[in-house]
């Protein structure tokens, strides 16, 4: 069986993705940041404590019957091929597994591939292993493969992750075991992007089956440590171990995730032990869940920097001036304090330093020297919008009670817009609904930009500046230039880091003098877990590496 990329006008799709090089558990654990007092604090007012991130948590002393974590969404399917933000991710990494694995250190090992080469530099061969069974008996075969990523570059699916196979020519079952990808032209992103949900395998009579109603409803048809149980809409979604699984067995019983919209609502319910823990913790319940006694808050390299998305460019932020102007006028400092209770770094740069792992110390310098300021200029900033006619215009933001990192920064940039004479409004959108900005361009209408967390899926800077190549996912504004374009492609085709990131360097420096988006903050990831429990990675591989399966009792 083969499948190519069917001819279409369409623009291909990709969601945000993320990683090339690794960091070392070394490399996390000498990491360090700040973290200030929110709520009320046991020290004094202001108190700023120092912690380090760590790779993991204590591993499990032994199997508990379940554990229940907490999300901030419902996600509106758990179909892989749209698996594109934090709740479905957290969930699917357990359920549905992929080619090649992201680890809680941000390497890539063999998932279902037990082997993976490259004889040449157009072709990928994947050795899958075997005996591998889906959650119904059956045994993987490299036509489920074939299937699954011909699924991802169907246009009819819309699939998230469309762009990471724009270079596929074919992909073939070459044997019982075995795939080969053929690509059009050398991409080095590609093979990085199979341990993500890009890479995911399912069942093709499983999903067949299943027809439209696919990641809805019943099973997922996968390989995971989990499957899929109950789905009680609107509450939770509980998983079911897996005791036919190819790997090791998983150390609970049962995973329970609970839908918790409100950020007080998750947080008492792991201060109460009504759930046994959660990532993306609100920033506001930093204080109190480290110093309650009810478990323990640890911190871990997110690859994530918050940003505000320009999504309009036909009003006031198409003039390049408006936005250096909201950019010099942000408080990103004050934001950190707030909006991140101080876990974080105020950035001027759209990739995070970790992101920069394998580049020379030279072309790391060449990336992050002469980018624009991160300090207040009210002053030319008003000149700047005063300059482009801007004083006056009205913007709209979108904002949300997902959490304070949310919220304000949409207050911040408010705040901003009225010191330099522009009208920006705050337009509330629900916690469910703010996915759909993600997704789509109704959602948008309207809009002028809104806050954006960006987290990698592959150590690679391309992973994120690749977004504002022409007619790229998460390109909402439109943003087309002919040697930018160019420039995005000369750095996918280069398989060697060193020459790669060099590439990637001027492209940082484009997009960052553009303020394509404007980069507020760095921002690790939070994790808390609560007295029962233990083993859960702290970095942001939860996305793709089956996490629930490490949890167990922690006495």
């Amino acid at each position: 069986m083969t499948t190519s990329p069917p001819r279409t006008g369409r623009r291909p799709h990709r969601r945000p993705g993320r990683r090339a090089a690794a960091l070392t558990t070394a490399a996390l654990t000498s990491l360090a940041l700040l973290t200030a007092c929110a709520g009320p604090p046991k020290g004094k007012a202001g108190e700023v404590t120092e912690v380090r991130l760590s790779a993991s948590t204590p591993p499990a002393r032994g199997e508990i019957d379940s554990f229940s974590w907490a999300v901030y969404a419902e996600p509106p399917t758990l179909d892989y091929t749209v698996a594109f933000d934090y709740p479905q991710n957290t969930v699917l990494s357990n359920v549905c597994e992929s080619l090649m694995r992201w680890t809680p250190a941000l390497t890539t090992e063999p998932g279902l591939a037990q082997k993976a080469s490259n004889p040449d530099p157009t072709t990928w061969v994947y050795d899958l292993r075997p005996g591998v069974r889906f959650h119904d008996g059956k045994e993987m075969t490299a036509d489920d493969v074939v299937f699954s990523l011909g699924r991802q570059m169907d246009p009819d699916n819309a699939a998230a992750w469309a762009q990471v196979f724009q270079n596929v020519a074919s992909v073939t079952g070459t044997g019982p075991l075995q795939v080969t990808v053929k690509l059009k032209k050398p991409d080095s992103q590609f093979p990085q992007y199979m341990a993500t949900a890009a890479g995911v395998v399912a069942s093709k009579a499983g999903v067949e089956a299943a027809g439209k109603d696919y990641g809805t409803t019943g099973g997922l048809a996968c390989t995971g440590p989990f499957a899929l149980g109950t789905w009680n809409k609107g509450q939770s979604i509980e998983l079911d171990r897996f005791d036919g699984y190819w790997g090791t067995k998983a150390k609970a019983k049962k995973a329970v995730f609970r839908i918790l919209t409100d950020p007080s609502a998750r947080t008492n319910a792991m201060l109460s032990g009504e759930v046994d823990g959660g990532y993306l913790i609100p920033t506001e319940s930093y204080a109190r869940l480290r110093d309650s006694g009810a478990g323990t808050l640890f911190f871990g390299e997110g690859l994530s920097t918050v940003n505000v998305n320009v999504t309009d460019m036909k009003g006031p932020l198409g003039d390049l001036r408006v936005r250096r102007a909201l950019s010099l006028a942000l408080d990103r400092t004050g934001f950190v304090k707030a909006g991140l209770a101080g876990a974080g770094t105020v950035t001027n740069s759209l990739t995070t330093k970790a992101a920069w792992a394998a580049a020379p110390e030279q072309t790391r310098k060449a990336a992050f020297d002469g980018l624009p300021p991160t300090g207040q200029d009210i002053e030319q900033a008003k000149a700047l919008v005063k300059e482009a006619g801007a004083t006056g215009k009205t913007l709209t933001m979108a904002t949300s009670s997902i959490g304070q990192d949310v919220s304000l920064l949409a207050t911040a940039v408010q705040a901003a817009g009225t010191r330099i004479g522009l009208d920006i409004r705050l337009k509330t959108i629900a916690p469910n609904a703010f996915t759909a900005l993600f997704t789509d361009p109704e959602a948008r209408q309207g809009i002028d930009m809104f806050p954006l967390t960006y987290y990698d899926s592959i150590t690679d800077p391309l992973d994120l500046l690749s977004n504002f190549k022409t007619g790229a996912y998460m390109n909402f504004a439109g943003y087309s230039n002919p040697q930018y374009d160019q420039l995005v492609d000369q750095a996918a085709a280069l398989y060697p880091a060193e020459e790669r990131t060099a590439v990637e360097a001027k492209l940082q420096r484009h997009a960052s003098e553009q303020l394509l988006w404007i980069p507020v903050a760095e921002w690790p990831t939070a994790l808390f877990q609560g007295k029962r429990i233990t083993g859960a990675p702290t970095t942001i591989s939860y996305m793709y590496y089956p996490w629930a399966a490490d949890v167990g009792a922690a006495q």
